[in-house]
């Protein structure tokens, strides 16, 4: 983990239901990858990169429970990984709405 990145470097619209006097980038990881994957810019994609890893980015991004569909195409892709081996894929499939049917 790289010590000279704090989380006021990530864009702030990200973070604006956290507090973030008491952010640690360990405790928090899930957290902090779901919003960046969802929400972030380019610029939050490189500084998650610059922290985590591309390995602990995919392992994380593989059990979250819910990805918006362009974000899962986008790691699909990334990691050369099929959908199908998501965790919020085969989540979805398991709870479709009507609107999704």
């Amino acid at each position: 983990m790289n010590k000279t990145i704090s989380i006021n470097d990530f864009s702030p619209h990200l973070f604006w239901d956290v507090d973030l006097s008491n952010f640690d980038f360990q405790k928090h990881k899930v957290h902090l990858i779901h919003k960046v994957l969802e929400h972030g810019l380019m610029k939050d994609w490189n500084l998650l990169k610059e922290i985590y890893g591309l390995e602990t980015i995919k392992e994380v991004a593989l059990n979250l429970r819910t990805l918006d569909a362009v974000t899962l195409s986008y790691l699909s892709t990334i990691f050369n990984i099929n959908k199908t081996e998501f965790r919020c894929y085969k989540h979805k499939q398991l709870f479709q709405n009507l609107w999704n049917s």
